[in-house]
């Protein structure tokens, strides 16, 4: 009886390894994976009519492929220069002023015998710079602090009027205003009523960036020239946090770049950059890290398309698609990995490993003849 049941055994073992040899030969295409090899993805790179050229990255190419154009060239502008102190503000056209002049005299041109004071209410500073009084005509007043501006103001008055006295407020214009436009807790117009207001302190009265947002960038428009900076960034340095001017127009907003990630990883989707430096290492980490028993270490591969003008160069890339591979089973693998930064749009595969097609042949086939079960009751 029990050399009946080892002929069986043996029997279906070698119908397994029969069926197996034959699955293997004819290939494994057939088997449900999760991802190609990178053997499958690289093929026919080295044919002259490759639509795609493949780059083995290494320390020493990396300084070719910034020469080919650093992803930073993609998000990154010029900055206004930081690091000024606030100062009193300066009155600029649009701006309003409320005046109360003060004449004890009863005979006075301004005030009315019953009064000591007259109010001027909602003088605008109109185009020109100039403000309109009574008896005294057009003063200049643009491009001066509030305290100037009433100074030159009450020395006219006295000219017509020698015992007035001036107290004036100012309420802030469109010219002398910013309008935050988005992602802070209080988007809306925010007078400055400071000189050279720094961007983080205005952020800061708003309520500060909301929560959640993936690496904060900041954009600032003024007149034609639009400015774009990370976060981190302008509050890396106070030489890095401008002060603001009357009109600019301030929106932040989470990184609008992303790459693609795909294969035998944790995550299967497009991914938001956390950080203004992305590299191949730390985009394995966001998509969720390689699969232990299915991913390639030998096979994680960066696919971008590059503009035509960088192919055309003399130091360019021979096609414009090129598909980066990086070998993680030793330390200069990883290292180069880590200074390689993604650029938008970029996508990132862990390639499934050779082995694994392999075992889940004989998974299959095991599961398909119930070997795994005869084995496991002898």
């Amino acid at each position: 009886m029990g050399q009946r049941l080892l002929h069986t055994v043996y029997s279906r073992r070698f119908v397994l390894g029969g069926a197996a040899a034959t699955l293997m030969l004819s290939g494994c295409n057939t088997i449900p994976r999760g991802a190609p090899s990178r053997r499958e993805v690289t093929r026919g790179a080295s044919a002259e009519d490759a639509d795609f050229a493949l780059e083995l990255v290494s320390r020493a190419r990396l300084p070719v492929y910034t020469g080919w154009g650093g992803p930073k060239e993609q998000h990154q502008s010029g900055w206004p220069q930081g690091g000024a102190t606030p100062q009193d503000q300066i009155l600029a056209p649009g701006d309003r002023l409320e005046m109360r002049i003060w004449d004890p005299d009863e005979s006075s041109l301004i005030t009315s015998p019953e009064q000591q004071f007259a109010d001027i209410a909602n003088v605008t500073v109109s185009g020109a710079g100039d403000v309109t009084l009574p008896y005294v005509g057009n003063v200049s007043v643009s491009g001066l602090t509030a305290e100037a501006a009433r100074t030159r103001l009450e020395e006219r008055l006295t000219s017509i009027v020698s015992s007035a006295q001036l107290q004036m407020q100012v309420s802030q214009g469109r010219r002398n205003s910013v309008d935050l436009l988005g992602g802070v807790g209080s988007p809306g117009t925010y007078p400055l009523t400071e000189r050279n207001l720094p961007l983080s302190a205005l952020i800061s009265a708003a309520g500060g960036v909301r929560d959640g947002m993936a690496n904060p960038q900041v954009q600032i428009t003024r007149g034609a020239h639009v400015y774009r900076r990370p976060l981190e960034f302008v509050l890396r340095h106070p030489q890095n946090d401008p002060p603001l001017q009357g009109g600019d127009r301030v929106l932040i907003q989470a990184d609008r770049r992303s790459f693609k990630a795909l294969g035998a990883a944790g995550r299967e989707e497009i991914v938001a950059f956390d950080a203004d430096d992305v590299s191949a290492l730390r985009a394995i980490s966001l998509m969720g890290g390689m699969a232990d028993s299915r991913a390639d270490p030998r096979g994680i591969l960066v696919l971008r398309r590059y503009p035509d003008q960088v192919t055309a160069r003399a130091d360019g890339p021979d096609h414009p698609r090129v598909v980066f591979s990086f070998d993680l089973t030793h330390a200069s693998g990883l290292f180069v990995a880590d200074e390689f930064l993604l650029a938008d749009e970029d996508i990132v595969m862990a390639t499934q490993a050779p082995a694994t097609s392999v075992q889940r042949v004989l998974s299959l086939m095991g599961a398909s003849l119930g070997f795994g079960r005869q084995v496991s009751t002898l």
